[in-house]
């Protein structure tokens, strides 16, 4: 015959936080020999809610008068339920939803939440990522089929103007990873062929260019030759400048120095030149950079490219060797572009992140940031703001305001 299950109390606990609630609350029920099954607190503005699952065998009617006796006299609302057993066993395909407002209206979470009840998932915890600048929340989910989901909620971030990504939840969201970017409107706020393009007075005839291709309306290598060729001419001194000119994207540093932090490796892949990539990718201490040569003869730009360009499928393969260098599986990898020609770098990476990008590329990419933080993509990741800054403060790194543009 089964064992009978054993007696169990749900006791809720809520009211105005204060040092020492919890542990008087403990000493208490220590006193009656309870079992704790399960545990869980949050505070939100001071208020605090513990929900306690015991077991006390025989002692059951003196732990239910205990509890609410020394509830009460800490001035709490007591709820006691009595039950049998343990919580029922969490439901397979877990998952992180996480949702990213600036900012999160009400409206939009109800949404998210209608669209994974409508699955036939269950919410089983939700905590805040961040508050600024921009506000995330991370809901954790069982019994989701990852990619039907990540479909559907896709349509409701569209709707409601959030961000939102679905990822397994468990080990798969936890370990070293290799992170991959686009540099040009990505980790940097410019396009650099335009920048360059500008020193030879033909900045309005390439960035026509440069628009196109990037909506996948020409072939990037056709493009990238032709754009180049304007620059035929240009002394090599103008490569210095445009380094000196660059504006890295707010969010850019933070998102570089806390992945790393995290013994995560990063690199960076462009279709842009190395001679601007190089010195970013080492100024930043970032691991591997891939991007086209320009070619120099005399002190000048030929305005031709040396060796193979690095186009749509050059950049998957740069993850690729990137991976097997790191000796990660892909499933442990994340690109993050805004181009068609980083379409099938993201396709290839276990999660592709597509950041302020064209329609075709949100479209096709696993989720999309829409904010203009970079650093926004570690909470996609599960960090949440404090963790960022607390290790900031302890590095002695400066925390700045989240409006100002050196982040």
């Amino acid at each position: 015959m089964p064992e009978p299950a054993t007696p169990t109390l749900l006791v809720t606990v809520s009211g105005h936080d204060r040092p020492g609630l919890t542990s008087t609350l403990f000493d208490a029920i220590a006193d009656v020999g309870a079992e704790v099954l399960d545990l869980e607190q949050v505070v939100v503005r001071g208020h605090l809610t513990l929900a306690l699952l015991l077991a006390a065998g025989p002692r059951d009617s003196r732990l239910r008068k205990v509890v609410v006796s020394v509830g009460t006299s800490l001035g709490m609302k007591v709820a006691v339920q009595s039950g049998t057993g343990d919580n029922a066993p969490r439901r397979g395909g877990r998952a992180a939803v996480v949702v990213l407002g600036a900012p999160l209206l009400a409206s939009a979470v109800a949404a998210v939440a209608a669209r994974i009840a409508a699955h036939g998932a269950n919410i089983d915890r939700i905590r805040r990522l961040s508050r600024y600048p921009v506000t995330t929340v991370e809901f954790d989910i069982s019994g989701a089929d990852i990619a039907t989901l990540r479909t559907e909620l896709s349509l409701e971030a569209s709707v409601r103007g959030v961000d939102i990504a679905v990822a397994p939840a468990g080990l798969a969201r936890r370990g070293r990873r290799l992170v991959v970017m686009d540099v040009d409107s990505t980790l940097i706020q410019d396009e650099v062929i335009d920048l360059l393009a500008g020193r030879a007075g033909k900045e309005a005839e390439v960035a026509q260019v440069t628009a196109a291709a990037m909506r996948g309306d020409l072939d990037f290598a056709a493009s990238l030759r032709a754009r180049v060729a304007a620059l035929a001419g240009l002394p090599v001194s103008v490569l210095d400048e445009v380094r000196a000119d660059i504006q890295l994207t707010p969010g850019a540093r933070t998102l570089v120095r806390t992945l790393k932090r995290l013994g995560f490796s990063v690199a960076l892949v462009s279709g842009g030149f190395i001679e601007i990539v190089g010195p970013l990718a080492a100024e930043l201490e970032i691991d591997h950079a891939h991007a086209n040569r320009l070619e120099v003869c005399d002190g000048l730009l030929t305005g031709a490219l040396v060796g193979p360009i690095v186009d749509r499928p050059g950049k998957a393969e740069a993850l690729r060797r990137f991976a097997a260098a790191e000796h990660l599986p892909m499933s442990r990898t994340v690109a993050i572009g805004d181009g068609a020609n980083d379409l099938d770098m993201l396709a290839a990476a276990g999660l592709g992140i597509a950041f302020n990008a064209k329609p075709i590329v949100r479209q096709q990419a696993d989720t999309a940031v829409n904010v203009p933080y970079l650093d926004a993509v570690l909470y996609l990741l599960g960090i949440t703001r404090e963790e960022i800054e607390d290790a900031d403060e302890a590095d002695g790194t400066p925390t700045r305001a989240p409006d100002l543009p050196a982040r």
